[in-house]
């Protein structure tokens, strides 16, 4: 998106997008916010009836999220010679989520801010890329490996039945698809397209993006590794988050009943055209924990806890840091 400024006036024009960006992130927090008030009001009450060990470990295990996706950038940046702060990196990953909650659009809204966020703080714009990318097949490899442990959790429970193992396929081909087409674009580089797909507009602006980031880092195993076990943290963080829910509400289940409905979950709400899956992943949640031996009321609470920890709790300090992104060039 920086690309449009003129050659003028760059700053101005960055300045204006960045404000009318960020802006409309606001808005679209105030509304989110009005809507799901209902919910928040929930999170209050939980909050007061919760055992406070567990929400504390719950909030905890979220923060090390962020530090983990945070960890996997700076890695990438690193390796780029661009090395940025964690703190700060940290900060662009709430802003990240933030925007994912409020303009999700398939994650593009997070993507831009992300690329344009760490190119704010002085990274040069093809390391900004790369850490994207990787980090998009990091992730994935992370979560495909998690969705085969989770079947076989479930095939041990004597649960996993042929719908699950069809979604979970499904997911599977979706999980190494995006990687390998971000990796294949890259190789392509800025060869011409077809004259047919050279205008559309997306396209060719995705391809112009992608082929920024550097061959050096885009082949680097080790790398690609390390990043892929920063955003297995980020999974792990979250199942350990549920399941500090269900002993805030005082059930004993075991991690395992946690780790197998946060991952069917997720693989639902990645399925699902609703954007952030919103009512498919509590359902799923609820329903897979129900059918681990969780009672109905008590899966249904977590869940709803979980996600208003995960989705509401960053909304404050999103606000705050965006704001600030707006104000300035960077991250202060």
């Amino acid at each position: 998106m920086l690309s449009v400024m003129t050659r003028s006036e760059p700053g101005q024009a960055g300045g204006r997008w960045r404000r009318w960006f960020f802006g409309l992130l606001i808005a679209a927090a105030l509304i989110g916010t009005v809507l799901h008030w209902g919910e928040l009001e929930r999170f209050a009450r939980l909050v007061r009836e919760a055992e406070p060990a567990w929400m504390g470990f719950a909030i905890a295990l979220q923060a090390l999220t962020y530090l983990s996706v945070a960890a996997g950038w700076s890695a990438v940046l690193a390796a780029a010679d661009a090395p940025q702060p964690l703190g700060k990196l940290m900060r662009v990953a709430i802003i990240k989520l933030f925007a994912d909650q409020t303009m999700p659009s398939a994650g593009m809204g997070g993507n831009v801010v992300l690329v344009d966020q760490l190119h704010a703080l002085g990274a040069p714009r093809s390391a900004a890329v790369a850490a994207l990318l990787i980090s998009m097949v990091g992730y994935y490899c992370a979560y495909a490996l998690f969705a085969v442990a989770m079947m076989v959790l479930l095939w041990l429970h004597d649960q996993a039945t042929p719908l699950m193992a069809g979604l979970v396929t499904l997911f599977l081909a979706i999980a190494f698809a995006i990687p390998a087409l971000a990796l294949w674009l890259r190789r392509r580089g800025s060869r011409p397209l077809p004259r047919r797909i050279e205008r559309i507009g997306l396209i060719r602006e995705l391809l112009r993006t992608v082929a920024q980031a550097p061959a050096k880092l885009m082949g680097n195993r080790r790398l690609l590794a390390k990043v892929a076990l920063c955003n297995a943290l980020v999974f792990l963080a979250d199942a350990g988050t549920l399941y500090c829910c269900l002993h805030v509400l005082g059930q004993s289940a075991a991690f395992a009943t946690a780790f197998i409905a946060l991952i069917m979950a997720s693989i639902m709400m990645t399925l699902s055209p609703i954007p952030l899956g919103l009512g498919t992943f509590e359902a799923t949640s609820t329903a897979t924990l129900h059918l681990l031996g969780v009672p109905l009321e008590s899966a249904f609470a977590a869940t709803m806890l979980l996600r208003l920890l995960t989705l509401w709790l960053p909304m404050l300090p999103g606000i705050v840091l965006v704001r600030r992104a707006t104000r300035r060039p960077g991250i202060a």
